[in-house]
């Protein structure tokens, strides 16, 4: 007997067994009537869809709103995807790609030019056009040794008063955010959720400001787990010049009464080694993606970023789900132009490709080379990377 199967928007009285769910999934236990009262789900009402069998939840995928910072400085409206996760008993049956069709559709339906996820597993959601877009490095630290005298001189640090560290942090951030591509826009529900996951886990949030000649230009906010080592942990950390960064990470690294510091998914290019008298202190523990990014509208997106320059190349870009984007287009400094017929590209890839190049996370032609993208004229990955070049490390830096 066939299955009767469906995909629809959730009601609101459905979203937490969504919730649960989810969280099964991930074997996490039920949430608790306090995580559920203290972690606003109202940005993602009317974005949420379950899978059903036979009138049964058996999956779920969830999303918000967002905007995410481009090369150039333009932010793009984006589908921040969340929460997604399929029954145990109820995987390999088609109910994700379903999810994932319907969800893709929804977005670009909502105005989307991109949708982006974190992934707790990497080999799933290439499939549907997700590619790596920013990578991160998880950091350790043993302050044992001092700051090289060279390194750059914070500026003033002033640390907040809990319960109201949120009224400038919020501003400061939609500050500094746009400078670097894949930073994404932070909504009302995010800030809640966030601080609410750390009351709820028994940390104490400690924030601290970094003000430089030109005023606020960072912040961190980190938790102290106290054990046999005082574990410093950096949760949050932004700053809009490297002196700025430096300065935060020299106020961390005296902090008293801390055995080691860590923090996760950091920027690659964050050297924090290079401000200790001895380099060794710092360990990268592991560079993982951070990330991933689709492409719902190809033109749009190609059009809303800026370009180096050099001469132009003919990228041909396949998308097996979304046909708009099946298409050729000549990119030059100027930008994208739409190739009309069937020419012989000088490069071409799939979508889930395209993703890792176009924030600047990866060079055209390290991804020619490793076989994502296909190269049919010698020159051409060369030329590709003089225009896909950013000058800046893309990073998100927000979890969700």
């Amino acid at each position: 007997m066939d299955d009767d199967r469906d995909v629809r928007l959730l009601r609101p009285d459905e979203m937490r067994a969504a919730a649960d769910l989810f969280r099964g999934a991930l074997h996490h236990p039920p949430v608790s009537d306090v995580e559920w009262d203290t972690n606003p789900v109202g940005d993602c009402e009317g974005r949420t869809y379950g899978a059903f069998e036979n009138g049964e939840m058996v999956g779920t995928t969830w999303s918000f709103a967002t905007r995410t910072a481009v090369p150039g400085g333009a932010t793009l409206p984006a589908a921040a995807v969340t929460r997604v996760g399929v029954r145990a008993d109820r995987t390999r049956r088609g109910h994700l790609t379903a999810m994932m069709r319907t969800q893709l559709a929804d977005a670009a339906a909502h105005g989307g030019v991109l949708a982006q996820l974190t992934a707790s597993e990497s080999v799933i959601y290439g499939r549907y056009g997700y590619g790596v877009a920013t990578r991160g490095e998880h950091v350790r630290i043993r302050p044992r040794t001092g700051v090289r005298a060279a390194a750059p001189e914070r500026g003033e640090i002033r640390m907040l008063p809990r319960d109201g560290a949120r009224d400038v942090l919020v501003p400061l951030y939609e500050r500094l955010a746009p400078a670097r591509p894949g930073t994404m826009a932070r909504n009302a529900d995010w800030w809640t959720r966030s601080r609410a996951w750390a009351v709820n886990d028994g940390g104490v949030l400690e924030t601290a400001v970094h003000t430089g000649p030109a005023g606020d230009d960072g912040y961190v906010v980190w938790t102290v787990d106290r054990g046999d080592d005082w574990v410093l942990r950096v949760s949050d950390l932004h700053a809009a010049t490297p002196a700025a960064a430096a300065g935060l990470w020299r106020f961390l690294l005296g902090v008293d009464l801390v055995d080691r510091i860590v923090a996760y998914k950091r920027p690659l290019d964050e050297s924090v080694d290079l401000l200790l008298t001895d380099a060794r202190e710092v360990r990268v523990d592991g560079r993982v993606d951070e990330l991933w990014v689709r492409l719902l509208d190809v033109p749009a997106a190609l059009a809303a970023r800026t370009w180096g320059d050099g001469p132009a190349v003919v990228l041909r870009v396949h998308d097996h789900l979304i046909p708009a984007n099946d298409a050729t287009f000549r990119i030059g400094p100027d930008g994208p132009k739409l190739v009309e017929g069937d020419p012989a590209p000088d490069l071409e890839c799939d979508v889930d490709a395209l993703a890792m190049a176009y924030l600047g996370d990866r060079r055209p032609s390290e991804l020619v080379a490793a076989g994502w993208w296909r190269a049919h004229e010698p020159s051409a990955p060369a030329r590709a990377d003089a225009l896909f070049a950013t000058g800046v490390v893309p990073w998100c830096g927000t979890g969700f």
